[in-house]
């Protein structure tokens, strides 16, 4: 990776393009995004209803001037638990000429350092069944699989 460092900060509006771009450059990305530009309005729309929302977090790792990693965390609020908070994490992604270079872990452990100062008891994610990398990647990050997803599409 290059000497430059990395940079974590929240998501901008401008960083929108290369988010988009991002989703797009992954193998089941490039089957449902749609970087091209301009840019769909739903992920205008999308990015201000996740940018004012208090339990949202756009998550960009940025080195130099160039956006290389997202994420999204969700903050939920619980009932059980006395109470809790947990943070979920969801399209997280690494531009594909950094991958396996370490920016994916750094990211993971900045959205796991906002999560605790958040005050959650726990970071949960999925990931897809079909991506066996992916999984050992969350495992080695210390993530434990204990539960079935289930989604209905509508």
């Amino acid at each position: 990776m290059s000497a430059v460092p990395l940079q974590f900060r929240r998501a901008k509006r401008g960083d929108l393009e290369a988010i988009v771009a991002l989703f797009a450059d992954d193998e089941l990305g490039r089957l449902r995004e749609d970087p091209s530009l301009p840019l769909n309005r739903r992920y205008e729309e999308a990015f201000a209803v996740i940018d004012g929302d208090k339990n949202q977090h756009l998550l960009v790792a940025e080195q130099g001037q160039r956006v290389i990693g997202i994420l999204q965390i969700t903050f939920i609020p619980y009932l059980s638990r006395l109470g809790s908070t947990r943070g979920h994490v969801e399209s997280v992604r690494v531009a594909s000429d950094l991958r396996g270079q370490g920016v994916g872990s750094q990211l993971m452990q900045e959205a796991i350092r906002i999560c605790r100062a958040r005050g959650c008891f726990l970071v949960q994610l999925t990931t897809d069944i079909t991506r066996e990398k992916t999984r050992q990647f969350y495992e080695n990050l210390g993530f434990e699989t204990s539960h079935h997803g289930m989604k209905l599409l509508l």
